[in-house]
């Protein structure tokens, strides 16, 4: 059995959909290009795909992952090719690798976001993102299944700025504008309860009365293991890679023995 990892995008309209919605189109894609699935065992088979840390309905994203299971061998990248034509614009596969390594959702530590706040000034943004860095923890509520819930949204924050101002979004922002507004850069670790990209927004609100006039809009740029000396969120997939183009066992022992 192989198993493929792939990255997959939600743009534009498509950051509507929800988690249902997207495993719903990925299995119609998956029948459309004929892949060699792997079915569960019982009375209701189904696919065996594995779906890992997907973001909130409402926001877009430039990485979300999934794995799936095949009977049969296939070239990652001509699978990938065939998915994407499958899937409507927006929800893009955009990367693939053979799974040669174990545990993928554990290495989905931290996720990178990008919010944009329009109608805010910058300079705002900037003194409300001060106050909550300062601060030694921001209580805020979410509604859940089990009513009104309150938690720390600051401790689960490694990094929290705003720009200078000079930006209008970057290259792989969702709802791209020209015209320039307040721009923050988050990146949070996943904890539980989980906090998200709006717990923060409801933190600025609390520490500084930032009160964005229109929803924000919201990216997840990068999600991975964060890197404790570098400060970033690495790639989720590049183990696979590397076990790939790494000589196995047998190959360096004959390299080894061989005649010099």
């Amino acid at each position: 059995m192989q198993r493929i990892r792939l990255r997959y995008t939600k743009r534009g309209r498509l950051r509507f959909t929800s988690h249902r919605d997207f495993q719903r189109a990925f299995e119609r894609a998956l029948r459309r290009a004929e892949v060699p699935m792997a079915y569960s065992a019982g009375f209701t088979p189904h696919p065996k795909v594995s779906y890992a840390n997907a973001a909130p309905t409402g926001t877009g994203s430039e990485a979300e992952y999934l794995e799936i299971a095949l009977t049969e061998a296939r070239d990652p990248e001509k699978l990938r090719v065939l998915l994407d034509e499958s899937l409507p614009p927006g929800l893009d596969v955009v990367d693939a690798v053979e799974a040669r390594t174990s545990g993928l959702a554990d290495r989905l530590t931290a996720s990178v976001w990008e919010l944009r706040l329009d109608g805010v000034d910058p300079a705002d943004a900037e003194r409300a993102v001060a106050a909550f860095n300062a601060a030694g923890t921001v209580e805020v509520q979410r509604m859940t299944k089990n009513g009104v819930r309150t938690f720390d949204a600051r401790s689960a924050v490694v990094d929290l700025v705003s720009t200078d101002g000079t930006q209008t979004h970057s290259t792989a922002a969702d709802r791209p504008t020209d015209q320039p507004c307040a721009i923050l850069r988050l990146v949070v670790r996943h904890v539980t309860p989980a906090v998200r990209p709006d717990d923060v927004l409801s933190g600025l609100r609390a520490v500084a009365d930032l009160a964005p006039p229109v929803p924000a809009a919201v990216t997840r740029l990068a999600q991975g293991l964060f890197d404790e000396e570098t400060g970033t969120v690495t790639d989720p997939l590049a183990p696979d890679r590397e076990a790939a183009t790494a000589p196995t066992e047998a190959e360096t022992a004959a390299a080894a023995t061989a005649p010099a």
